[in-house]
This record gives C-alpha cells, sequence and structure tokens, in this order.
C-alpha cells in the first residue's frame, strides 16, 4: 500500500510511530546537520508501505495491528457560513479580513413562550430551533470500519473552558434536523462536554463518515474571560502495564465568543419604545405621528407593567450578537431595576431575542448607572486607527474626585470586555441625574464623517438671546402658555447667579467636548453647539428649559423637545436656532411637548425612549487590532 498525504503548513519537523510490518521511508532522506537533522523542506515525502494490503484489521496477512486513518474536527474558521474540510488555522483566532477563527454565540434568547428562561440555562436541547443559534462542528473520519481494539476518540475541554461551553452531538449521522420530533430531542442531542462534563467519548463511525456536533457560547467575554475557547479531540491508545490510556494523536479547535454590539444613531431605526403613563397622552400622540413618519413600528410600554416608572432609556440598552451563521439583537438590562425591571425580560426575551445583565452585588447602585449615561458613537477613525462599529460613551465622576458617583464596576468591566467598540469615558457627575444624554448626542449628516456631534452649550445660549435683546426682543417671554412663571430675556441676561452656573456648566462641557474630539479624531467643524441653559440644584446642574440636545434620532426625522423658549413674531427663537442648524443637515425637526411629563422629572424625550436599530453591515471580526 502507498498512501500520499499532506503534512500540515509550516511543518519542519514531525515523529513517525507503526508497527513491525510497517516500513517507512523519506525522500530525499533529511541531511544531518550534528545530533539534529535538517528541516524538511517542500519537497520532503513520507512513504509509508506494507507488503500486503490488508480490508480489516489484524488479518493473517499481516502480524500486529496496523492503522492509518485521517480524523479531523472541523469548524468554519474561514468565516464563510460553511463548515470546510481540516482548515490548516482551525486551531488558532486571528482578528482582520484575512483572519481566521471559528465564532460562538452566547445562547441567551429563548426559544420559550410560557415560563420563560435563557437557552444557556439549560443543558439540553428542548426545541429544534435551538440549534440555529449553536455553532455546527463536524468531526470527518475515513479508514477502516472500526478502531482497534481498546483504541478510542475522547472530546475534552479545559476546567475553565467548561463553564462557557457546551457541545452537543446527533446521535447518529442520519439524525437530521427534519427527522426529529417533539419528544425526541434531549435523547437526539446527547450533551458531550461542558458543566461538570470535561472530557466524553465520541462514538466513531468509520469508513467516510461525518458526525455533526453543536456548540453553545454560555458567557461573554468579561473581565475574568477574554472569550476564547478550545476544544479538543484525542485518539487514546488503551492502557498497558498499568499505564493510563495515553493520545497518539489530538486535533484543536478554537472559537471566540461574539461581543456585544451597541448601534449608533446614525444606523436606520426599527422599533421605538415608550411607556404610557397617566400624565403623557399628547406625548404618545406626537410621537406615534414622528414614528409613523420614519418608517418604523411604536411599541408602548402599558402602565400595568410600568407601574408609573417612564425612563425607557434608563432601563436598557439595545444591541446584537453575530456570527457568520446567526445574528439576533440582545437587550441589555441596566442594574437601576426600577419598576422597569420586569420588562425587558418578560417582554422582550423571546426566540431570536436575546437577555444579557450585569448585577453589582453587594454595591449601591446610582443615578450613573442607568443607560441615558450610556451611548455609542458613529464609526470613527482616530489618528489612523480605525473604529469602524464606533466608540461607547460612559458618564463617570471626574478622574481626581474621591466622593464622586460612577457607573459601577461590573458592567465597566462587561463593556471593556467586548473590546470591539472601546469605550470613552466623560464626566458626568456634575449633573444631578448624571447622564451623557443630557448634553450630548450624534445625528447623521451628509457629508464629512457622515455625522455631527450636538453638544449642549450655554454660551450659544446667551449669545443667543443677547442677539435678541439688541433687536428689541428682550420683554420676549419664556414658558409661553405653560401656565408656569414667565421669565423675559432681559430678566435671564441679568441674573447674575444664573450666568455664573452656566459659566461653571460650559467649563464642564468644554472638558467634555476636548476629550471627544481626541478620542473620536473630531475637528470644530464635526461639532455643532446647541442652545441650553442650565441651573444647579443641590450643587449639581439640570436643564433650566426642556432640555433639546436629549433628542430622539430617527433617520432623518429628530424628535425634539419643545423649548417653549421666547418668541419672536408668534415662533419660538429656540426652535428657529435649532430648525435652522439641523436644517442645514437635510434634518426635519418635530417638537414634542414634554414639559411636565418629563423635563419636571428631570429627564427628556430621549430619557422616556428607546429605539432598537438595524446592525452594522460590517462585520466585527473584521476589526484589525
Amino acid at each position: 500500500v502507498n498512501e500520499n498525504m499532506s503534512a500540515p503548513p509550516s511543518s519542519t519537523y514531525f515523529s513517525v510511530k507503526c508497527s513491525p510490518n510497517v516500513q517507512y521511508r523519506i525522500t530525499p532522506p533529511p541531511a544531518k546537520s550534528g545530533p539534529i537533522p535538517t528541516p524538511f523542506n517542500g519537497n520532503t515525502v513520507l512513504l509509508l508501505t506494507m507488503d500486503t494490503a490488508s480490508e480489516v484489521e489484524n488479518d493473517s496477512k499481516v502480524k500486529g495491528p496496523v492503522y492509518l486513518a485521517e480524523i479531523s474536527l472541523d469548524v468554519d474558521a474561514d468565516r464563510d457560513g460553511q463548515v470546510e474540510r481540516n482548515n490548516p488555522n482551525k486551531g488558532s483566532w486571528m482578528w482582520g479580513p484575512n483572519g481566521h477563527g471559528a465564532i460562538l454565540l452566547v445562547n441567551c434568547d429563548s426559544e420559550h413562550t410560557c415560563r420563560k428562561s435563557l437557552d444557556s440555562e439549560h443543558a439540553e436541547v428542548t426545541r429544534v430551533s435551538d440549534l440555529k443559534d449553536m455553532s455546527p462542528m463536524v468531526l470527518r473520519t475515513s479508514g477502516p470500519a472500526k478502531l482497534p481494539e481498546g483504541y478510542k476518540l475522547t472530546m475534552h475541554i479545559s476546567q475553565g473552558d467548561a463553564e462557557c461551553v457546551r457541545v452537543f452531538r446527533t446521535r447518529s449521522t442520519a439524525a437530521t434536523l427534519g427527522a426529529c420530533v417533539a419528544g425526541s430531542f434531549v435523547k437526539d442531542y446527547p450533551l458531550v462536554v461542558g458543566g461538570e462534563d470535561l472530557s466524553k467519548e465520541v462514538p466513531c463511525l468509520w469508513g467516510n463518515s461525518e458526525m455533526n456536533f453543536y456548540v453553545e457560547g454560555l458567557r461573554f467575554p468579561d473581565k475574568d474571560f477574554e472569550g476564547l475557547i478550545s476544544i479538543n479531540l484525542s485518539m487514546l491508545e488503551p492502557s498497558s502495564q498499568g499505564f493510563p490510556e495515553t493520545p497518539i494523536f489530538t486535533d484543536k479547535v478554537v472559537f471566540r465568543v461574539a461581543p456585544w454590539i451597541m448601534t449608533p444613531n446614525t444606523l436606520d431605526p426599527v422599533e421605538v419604545f415608550v411607556c404610557r403613563t397617566t400624565d403623557n397622552e399628547q406625548f404618545l400622540k406626537r410621537m406615534r405621528r414622528l414614528v409613523e413618519n420614519s418608517g418604523c413600528k411604536l411599541k408602548i410600554c402599558p402602565e400595568d407593567m410600568n407601574r408609573g416608572d417612564r425612563w425607557m432609556q434608563d432601563e436598557i440598552e439595545f444591541g446584537y450578537i453575530d456570527s457568520p451563521h446567526q445574528r439576533f439583537p440582545v437587550v441589555l438590562d441596566s442594574p437601576r431595576d426600577g419598576d422597569l425591571q420586569g420588562f425587558p425580560y418578560d417582554v422582550l426575551l423571546g426566540q431570536d431575542f436575546g437577555y444579557v445583565t450585569r448585577t453589582a452585588y453587594g454595591k449601591e447602585v446610582s443615578s450613573l448607572d442607568s443607560f441615558g449615561n450610556l451611548e455609542v458613537s458613529p464609526p470613527v477613525t482616530v489618528n489612523g486607527k480605525n473604529y469602524p462599529l464606533g466608540r461607547i460613551i460612559i458618564g463617570v465622576a471626574f478622574p481626581t474626585a474621591t466622593k464622586g458617583r460612577n457607573m459601577t464596576k461590573v458592567v465597566q468591566d462587561f463593556l471593556w470586555a467586548q473590546k470591539v467598540q472601546e469605550p470613552i469615558a466623560l464626566f458626568s457627575d456634575w449633573l444631578l441625574v448624571g447622564h451623557v444624554d443630557e448634553f450630548m448626542t450624534f445625528v447623521p449628516a451628509p457629508d464629512k464623517k457622515g455625522f455631527r456631534l450636538l453638544l449642549a452649550s450655554p454660551d450659544a445660549s446667551y449669545k443667543l438671546f443677547r442677539g435678541l435683546q439688541n433687536d428689541g426682543h428682550g420683554q420676549a417671554k419664556m414658558f409661553d402658555g405653560l401656565g408656569a412663571e414667565e421669565i423675559t430675556v432681559d430678566k435671564i441676561l441679568s441674573d447674575e447667579k444664573l450666568k455664573a452656573e452656566n459659566n461653571y456648566v460650559q467649563s464642564c462641557i468644554d472638558w467634555n467636548r476636548d476629550v471627544l474630539k481626541r478620542e473620536l479624531g473630531l475637528d470644530d467643524d464635526d461639532i455643532i453647539d446647541l442652545p441650553i441653559l442650565f441651573h444647579v440644584i443641590e450643587n449639581r446642574a439640570v436643564a433650566y428649559y426642556p432640555d433639546m440636545v436629549n433628542m430622539i434620532v430617527l433617520g432623518k426625522n429628530l424628535g425634539i423637545p419643545k423649548p417653549f423658549g421666547p418668541k419672536v413674531d408668534g415662533r419660538c427663537a429656540l426652535e428657529a436656532e435649532m430648525t435652522s442648524l439641523m436644517g442645514g443637515l437635510g434634518l426635519s425637526c418635530t417638537y414634542i411637548d414634554d414639559f411636565a411629563s418629563y423635563h419636571k422629572l428631570l429627564g427628556e424625550v430621549h430619557c422616556g425612549s428607546n429605539v432598537r436599530r438595524e446592525p452594522f453591515s460590517f462585520k466585527w471580526w473584521n476589526l484589525e487590532m
């Protein structure tokens, strides 16, 4: 018998082990260089021969066992959605468009509509649809009809990986998705490794055969888990003379768990979520019209679910996970746990809609743990480094503060561990509520970088008001028609305490402006200053009138808090300025009255809504890291 087989790419040495009845010869023979032969070159051939062919193991033609087989544990290492045969790069993982390595999803959705729970919490396959959320893996073998006596194949993982992954297999090659019936899922797809099962013998079907496996991710990357998982398949030689079984061959594949990815305002909206309360019917009417004009769906959380908690933005953040074979949205549940705490799990979690949360055990949760304090930029390039998925933005205490509020560490650790949207920390503790969405947002733009950063600016507000005063409109009144105290432009400009407070606010925003310019690679032309005033309560700032930067962005349509600014010729001067600034970008402004139902409760339109958006077309594994 002559058998031609290729050595793995980049091999320079390998050993040969065979029975006495098999001969081997290397051509051309390696040259000797001291005690170590020279490495093989591309023309080196290893020839295995035996005088008489055997059709079965241990027949009478050859004395002693002779065994020659091909064993390959295969995954989608080239990330094209297909499990290719024996990819030479399957045992490692590399980022980039020319990278390699298989991808694994955390099975964090729920195939059950009743008695909901995460699929990853069950060490069994209960529905055929669950297999789509797992990564395929194939054992391919060719050789004689059975292994030699005492030899076996074993799949094994490390103890560290055991809490991060499970592997299921089909009971036989005949088991297919279409052949399953409801009562037989568990027995048709037995667990191989995961949890307490670190290794298990794999039944081997020889000849030219394949066995399908399904790999399930259990944990997202985090501070203590980089996201890489190795699965090994070894052939074991039987024990002899009191020695344990010995591995004579091992094949390895490596997966990386897909990160949770946030979506910026520049991506198309799919669904808008708001709460119904006893006092926001007019708000809902305006939101409904805006959402319909934007071509997406409005989902209203009823009062019996939200129990008066209207802050949809603070409770959740929408994102998604992606792989070559499957992609679905995943909601991150904040640790604030207000009266909306049941909404993400009870309502959003479902088939192909995942759920993840981080709990600050033993730690006091502050307002900065609400997700109005969690945003993401559009894609940027900074000093030659590309961030095609943007960068996460959070608010924290000033770096030198010793008693300031911060986003809880478990959430920050989770965000940093996802790797693909490297976070930026801004100073937001100067605000009473403390959220970054109170002084910044992003909107799409047709030129430059494809977006603009909008920043609240007391300086821009004072400039506008001084212009009104100089034009003879000093007696124009704020808050017209609200039944509140009507304050004139002259009174605002003469209020020295208010001016001092806004000087402080402007300095805080300017500090953040410099950070954003540096970390996002922005120029002054990429930033638009919006005329917004603040005042100070309990040594921290809140918006003086409805905070226009706290808007909802739905494509080219903006839902902006109605500011109730001074009227000139029957038109609000603040609305006129905002409409002019946004109109230059081709954006349409809808002003929503949230004064009583949100602003007086220290929130605005963005705080009271949330948007699920289309995912990026860019694939995260193509990042150059």
